[in-house]
Formats: structure tokens, sequence, C-alpha cells
């Protein structure tokens, strides 16, 4: 598992910067960077963020 931000707002925007330059989706990055997308939502919902497939980030 790729080591990720700890903190959420920090993971936020991790993973908000990958997917705007390198994946086109959030199933793709959890795919390549080996990552639990469940655990990813959970935790950025926990600070009320969900991701938006539509703009592909979490908003």
């Amino acid at each position: 598992m790729t080591t990720i931000p700890k903190d959420p707002a920090m993971l936020l925007s991790f993973l908000n910067m990958q997917l705007r330059d390198r994946y086109e989706s959030l199933e793709e990055l959890c795919s390549v960077l080996d990552l639990d997308r469940a655990e990813l939502e959970s935790r950025l919902g926990a600070i009320d963020y969900h991701y938006s497939a539509e703009r592909n980030q979490f908003v």
C-alpha cells in the first residue's frame, strides 16, 4: 500500500492533486496505488468531503 497522508486535510489535497494530474477516476487511482476506496471515502466523509465522479475530485 502506498504511504498517504494521515491528516484528513492533507489527504484531501493529496488525492485531489493525484486525481487532477494523473488519474481519470478514483477507481483507477486506488487500483494503481493499491488503496482501499471505501477507507478513503470514509476518512474524507468524516470531514464532509465526498467523491464526485463528474468532477473527478473530492468536493
